[in-house]
């Protein structure tokens, strides 16, 4: 997917896939849980790599970077040596996080019947 990409050529006013194409992809929805989650207002680079071990360093930069882009964290750089820099969400973040909650709760009830429907799947 394309991270600067402004609005689908087909569709601009289509929300599900101006604003969720970019929401929803594997890293997005995981940066701003573990930020809200991290019970802090805001967190360091090597921090948020720690907690999301499986992200490579250049993913978590383009996906920071992307969130940054459509408003939902903030990067703040402390004129510091070394440089400390420092991402948290945003208000537009903030409103999300009760859709996200209701999300990873949705999966927590039907991801057992989900994963046995993906084996019979893979059987036939």
């Amino acid at each position: 997917m394309d991270r600067v990409m402004i609005e689908d050529a087909l569709f601009p006013n289509c929300p599900i896939r101006n604003i969720l194409s970019r929401l929803c992809d594997k890293w997005s929805l995981l940066v701003i849980y573990t930020l809200n989650k991290s019970g802090r207002e805001a967190l360091r680079f090597k921090e948020l790599q720690r907690e999301l071990p499986d992200i490579s360093q250049k993913m978590l930069t383009v996906t920071l970077r992307t969130l940054e882009d459509d408003g939902y964290v903030t990067r703040t750089v402390y004129p510091e040596v070394p440089p400390r820099v420092e991402y948290a969400l945003t208000r537009r973040a903030h409103s999300l996080l009760p859709h996200v909650d209701a999300l990873i709760g949705w999966a927590s009830e039907n991801m057992a019947a989900i994963m046995n429907d993906r084996r019979k799947a893979c059987r036939k």
